[in-house]
């Protein structure tokens, strides 16, 4: 009873201060990926199997009996029956995890055991198909007991990630970018292949939207992958490793943290607050009104889901629309004065203090910075009475404005 008493009380003060909390999955192992079936939350682990929790994350327990391969690189869920994609093919759990079988064997996925890294499924009016790629495509549509192959043109590229988007398959590659694949009469047929010599990390699909996060940042198409635009407006870590969309919302997690973007990838902002500042993300899942995340090393943490929307919802909303350098106030100062400066994309910036005659005396600002309003103390006490000037540039925006100290 205490320990359940504490829980809900952590997770109240979570709520007050609209921060990620740590959950008491397992720490100092590299967390994979995550799957939800019913009421319980999965967690694939590098070496160490697949572990459960059936509360929240409050407790955790392992689940490998019949994995004989720890390392585990993607989760899946059909009906249920759970997968898990190993070194070793894939196995398969019809009692959540309690026990595992390989299905690797005798059934056309692989004539040995072989690198499965990614699951993606999609539901027919038959059934689901259960897609799985590593170092060959296939898919199954009957729970993993038979498996097609689709791979005919991937010439041996390790396949890091998929997507669908109804009868459209999307194959993300290691160093060889993306493969799409489209569905007639029940056969998939490659028609084109983009970003050559690109990792592609993770695919993502909101409504029409293809989101792929490569190992240059985030990109979107509008259009089936035929073009491509990068989105990382606000993101100031845009090289994500894992992507999740939850109805209008897209969620990059990267070295960085996590960002969140609820306009179509428009605008992008952190939500990092309560995580530690060397956090990796590596996956995502969605179980009732939270929302967690799979780190490097620094186990499962998790926030309430509505939090962070409106928290980011309000905050983009806010963003300016052009790029300013305010007057300083005071003015004139004696020692100390403040600048306000705002950014409507993510920007290089510069600002830069000179004297009467342009000679430069100091840079106050110079870095990449994510879009939002920024303000800034500058302190004098070092400098004569007399004239200055600060100079703003950020991309093609150059101003510059006059200060006056007065000691």
């Amino acid at each position: 009873m205490y320990k359940k008493s504490l829980f809900l009380i952590v997770l109240f003060c979570a709520a007050v201060n609209a921060q990620w909390i740590q959950t008491n999955a397992p720490r100092g192992m590299r967390i994979t990926s995550m799957a939800v079936s019913g009421k319980n939350l999965i967690a694939g682990t590098w070496e160490n199997g697949v572990f459960i929790s059936t509360d929240n994350g409050t407790n955790w327990t392992a689940i490998d009996s019949g994995l004989t391969n720890n390392y585990v690189n993607a989760l899946a869920v059909t009906g249920n029956n759970l997968f898990a994609g190993t070194y070793e093919g894939v196995f398969i759990s019809t009692n959540n995890g309690t026990n595992w079988t390989a299905v690797s064997a005798n059934n056309n996925l692989n004539p040995y055991p072989t690198l499965v890294k990614t699951f993606a499924t999609r539901i027919t009016d038959t059934g689901t198909d259960l897609f799985a790629g590593g170092t060959s495509l296939k898919v199954s549509s009957d729970n993993g007991t038979s498996w097609g192959i689709i791979d005919n043109v991937l010439d041996g590229n390790e396949i890091t990630s998929l997507a669908i988007n109804g009868t459209s398959l999307f194959v993300g590659t290691g160093y060889n970018g993306i493969y799409y694949f489209t569905n007639y009469g029940g056969s998939w047929y490659f028609i084109k292949h983009c970003f050559t010599n690109k990792y592609v990390y993770s695919l993502a699909v909101q409504g029409t939207n293809l989101f792929a996060a490569i190992n240059d940042g985030v990109y979107l198409s509008t259009d089936s992958g035929t073009n491509w635009v990068a989105v990382k407006n606000g993101m100031a870590y845009p090289y994500a490793n894992s992507l999740f969309v939850n109805g209008t919302n897209i969620f990059a997690g990267t070295g960085g943290g996590v960002y969140l973007s609820t306009n179509n990838g428009t605008n992008w902002a952190a939500v990092n607050d309560g995580l530690n500042n060397d956090i990796i993300v590596i996956s995502f899942a969605v179980s009732g009104a939270y929302i967690f995340i799979s780190t490097l090393n620094n186990g499962i943490w998790m926030r309430p889901l509505s939090e962070v929307i409106t928290d980011v919802k309000n905050r983009l909303n806010n963003l300016p629309t052009s790029f300013s350098l305010q007057q300083n106030f005071p003015n004139p100062f004696n020692p100390t004065t403040t600048i306000d400066y705002s950014l409507p994309k993510s920007e290089f910036v510069t600002i830069k203090l000179y004297d009467a005659i342009g000679r430069e005396i100091k840079t106050l600002v110079k870095g990449q910075k994510t879009a939002g309003n920024y303000s800034m103390q500058f302190n004098g006490s070092n400098l004569s009475s007399g004239i200055y000037f600060y100079r703003m540039q950020s991309g093609n925006y150059v101003e510059t404005r006059k200060l006056l100290l007065l000691k």
